[in-house]
């Protein structure tokens, strides 16, 4: 019954300068629901939340809450509605503490003064009703990021929201801290509060979705209720076509020669030293929990954060990064699990971006060669299927997919003899998965080293020649590909069970 949503969306539709964002689209809402919302990166999920949130007008459409037409003119208005939106990148003060954040912008006073002493008491209220004990004095900087989550719900919560946004609220969480998210969901629910869903993780989606609605090229071209979901149903929907494989065909068992060897590696604040070898096009995947030192490793071996001992050699020749530029130069190259703060410079161009790490290759006397600039970035953009109008497009206004791809294409114009990945696909559409799956195996055919870490135990069995499991900052075994199943990966990563650790090392 149309009177049973508490949100309805027609119509709407965004254009930006050779863009259609939006085309026409339907949104519905029922008090109590959740509602996935998916689409591979630039299907326009982004840009719907945006105009919803109060962040962005639309050009045609109009917004209805409780059956009554409303316009949003900036956040404030879409707030007063109830309606708030919780970004990937968490929007906290870290130098604040949790009752600060939860109420900057609307903080109580007294007499013209904070009223610090209501603020921690209404704090404590809204912490409890997230399931979190810590103290609303706490600093928010010394929390964790599933802590930090729940102070982003209880921060919407001191809104009196009635439609809460997530977006890809687990991106970041241990499994321990999206249980709790997922609770918290729950408990939600049962008080009445709508909830939008943004995920690329199937799994959540089933699990918690009353309803999807997938967006395609700005589109709505689905619905399917909750007995209807399923994998496939959705990724036919978000990509317009059956993908049914969706990691490239495993090569055959083959004896890489080492081209990178890391012996008795001491990373800062690791309790002991790493040693591994990683062979001449082969894919190792790096598997463990949040927190297991694998981020870490990459860094010391990127130069980022110098070690403490040991070697590294590459080719045989020995070599002892202090810092990123030393790396680069041997042809070992990083993309970063935070793109966007470590990836990429957002204001610029993807031209910019992609020419930047090689910058004395496009300038061989004065002036930068902006006509090889833009050649070679043409070339990644149509290479990697970068979705923008042209390289001239500013990388902040790319979907996480797309940008993800530009960090990709910056390091493959450089020919990388080692190319790190650490997350490669996070928060990226299925589509856009599949693409940089199939981009890594063709690399690694070409020679090229990859050290892939992941989070996501069916990417690192589907596409990693051995495995490397690290726990509290150890490397507790190495597993050959046939030899590694979820169970074996997950006693190592965890300490449980009884296997042998010296498999494949």
């Amino acid at each position: 019954m149309a009177e049973d949503y508490i949100l309805r969306m027609r119509g709407v539709t965004k254009r930006f300068p050779g863009v259609t964002a939006l085309e026409n689209v339907d949104l519905e809402l029922r008090s109590g629901e959740v509602l996935a919302l998916m689409g591979e990166n630039g299907a326009g999920k982004s840009t719907l939340m945006k105009i919803l949130g109060g962040a962005q007008p639309p050009d045609q459409g109009e917004l209805a809450i409780d059956g009554k037409v409303v316009e949003f003119r900036n956040v404030s208005d879409s707030r007063r509605h109830g309606i708030v939106l919780v970004h990937q990148e968490l929007m906290l003060a870290s130098n604040l503490d949790v009752a600060g954040n939860i109420f900057l912008g609307s903080e109580k006073s007294r007499w013209g003064l904070l009223n610090r002493r209501a603020m921690r008491s209404a704090s404590e209220s809204l912490l409890h009703r997230v399931g979190m004990s810590c103290s609303p004095s706490t600093l928010v900087g010394s929390l964790t990021p599933g802590q930090m989550q729940m102070v982003e719900i209880a921060k919407a919560l001191s809104h009196k929201a009635r439609i809460l946004i997530l977006d890809e609220p687990t991106s970041s969480l241990t499994l321990t801290e999206s249980e709790q998210l997922f609770k918290i969901i729950g408990d939600l629910k049962r008080d009445g509060i709508a909830i939008i869903y943004i995920s690329h993780r199937m799994e959540e989606v089933k699990r918690l979705a009353d309803r999807v609605i997938v967006l395609r090229d700005g589109k709505r071209v689905g619905e399917l209720e909750h007995d209807q979901i399923t994998q496939n149903k959705i990724v036919s929907m978000m990509v317009g076509r059956e993908l049914t494989n969706w990691y490239p065909p495993l090569r055959p068992k083959a004896d890489y020669p080492a081209i990178l060897q890391v012996k008795n590696l001491v990373v800062p604040g690791a309790p002991c030293a790493v040693s591994f070898e990683a062979g001449k096009g082969e894919i190792v995947g790096f598997a463990g929990l949040v927190g297991s030192g694998r981020t870490e490793l990459m860094q010391t071996i990127f130069g980022t954060t110098p070690p403490l001992g040991g070697t590294l050699s590459l080719e045989g020749q020995a070599f002892a990064p202090r810092r990123p530029r030393d790396a680069i130069n041997h042809g070992i190259y990083l993309a970063p699990e935070d793109r966007k703060h470590h990836g990429l410079v957002l204001p610029m161009s993807i031209a910019q971006n992609i020419s930047m790490p090689d910058i004395q290759n496009y300038k061989p006397r004065i002036w930068l060669q902006r006509g090889h600039e833009l050649a070679v970035a043409k070339k990644q953009l149509e290479s990697l299927r970068i979705k923008a109008p042209s390289v001239k497009y500013r990388v902040g206004s790319l979907s996480g997919g797309n940008q993800q791809k530009v960090v990709l294409g910056k390091w493959l114009a450089m020919r990388p003899k080692v190319l790190i990945l650490d997350e490669p696909t996070r928060g990226v559409d299925v589509g856009a998965k599949a693409e940089i799956y199939r981009e890594m195996m063709e690399l690694a055919q070409q020679g090229i080293t990859i050290l892939m870490v992941s989070s996501e135990m069916e990417e690192v069995l589907g596409m990693s020649d051995r495995i490397v499991v690290m726990r509290e900052r150890r490397l507790e075994g190495i597993l050959p590909r046939d030899q590694a199943t979820q169970e074996r990966i997950a006693a190592l990563m965890t300490g449980a069970g009884k296997i042998d650790k010296s498999i494949g090392v």
